[in-house]
């Protein structure tokens, strides 16, 4: 198999992007697999690829796979990593709708990522529970920003301590991506995520959106927050408007490449 690629990151938060709308590719779970790894292929945090579209107003499809070969509905450092690759503010068709992309005034690319989904069914949960308190310890709130997100603020040290166990949770039928937020004030917080399928990476940017929703229903945030993770800063608002929620941050483009290996490991 050989094919083109893009590789880009967001915060440190790293993507191989394949564009399958002018090259042959299929996504064969062992070779994503190895795709992703750092050692046997290009190694990512998530692999992209992009489709042409099959809905009105979309400018591309877009399709994320975690390192383990599992599909994710959203990723918010993967869409504005795409958004900068292809310039002119596309559309992005994603499972999660679709995102259409900005640019801000100071160059960082912005997504409008939609609107949560609140309700425990949509999330979704195993069981009707409140999500601004899953019974769980520490009570967490919950929300779907096209993927399950739970976060806890308490700190943003126990990502890795207890992050693993949350993602599996039996709450969640689907795994959970485990948000740890400390609030330094009602417009910052500091945030690292155990991310369904990836584990720690250096940001995660629809977690950095589900924190703030979280936050502001829980009335600790406010609409619009500066979210700190390791790999940088990302500014979200929850717009009061129609309730969609914009993420702005860096993308780059880091290198390209051409894949002449195998299909397998």
């Amino acid at each position: 198999m050989c094919f083109r690629f893009q590789k880009m990151q967001g915060l440190g938060n790293d993507f191989v992007v394949i564009d399958a709308r002018n090259q042959a590719f299929a996504p064969i779970l062992n070779f994503l697999v190895t795709l992703c790894d750092r050692r046997l292929g290009v190694g990512c945090d998530q692999l992209v690829i992009l489709e042409p579209p099959d809905l009105p107003g979309a400018d591309v499809k877009v399709r994320f796979f975690n390192p383990d070969g599992s599909e994710a509905g959203a990723c918010g450092n993967a869409s504005r990593c795409v958004a900068r690759l292809l310039g002119n503010a596309p559309v992005l068709q994603t499972q999660a709708g679709l995102l259409p992309s900005f640019v801000a005034p100071d160059g960082r690319i912005g997504v409008d990522m939609g609107a949560p989904k609140l309700g425990w069914a949509e999330i979704p949960l195993a069981h009707e529970a409140d999500t601004l308190a899953l019974p769980l310890p520490g009570a967490p709130a919950a929300c779907s920003m096209g993927n399950p997100h739970a976060t806890f603020f308490t700190g943003a040290d126990e990502a890795v301590s207890r992050g693993p166990a949350l993602e599996h949770d039996p709450l969640f039928p689907e795994r959970a991506n485990i948000g740890f937020a400390h609030i330094r004030a009602r417009d910052e917080i500091r945030l690292r995520v155990w991310e369904r399928g990836a584990g720690l990476t250096p940001a995660c940017g629809s977690g950095a959106c589900a924190a703030v929703v979280n936050g502001v229903r829980l009335g600790l945030l406010d609409r619009t927050c500066r979210v700190e993770m390791d790999g940088g800063w990302l500014t979200i608002t929850w717009r009061e408007a129609d309730g969609h929620v914009l993420m702005t941050g860096p993308a780059t483009l880091v290198f390209e490449g051409e894949w002449r290996g195998g299909e397998h490991a």
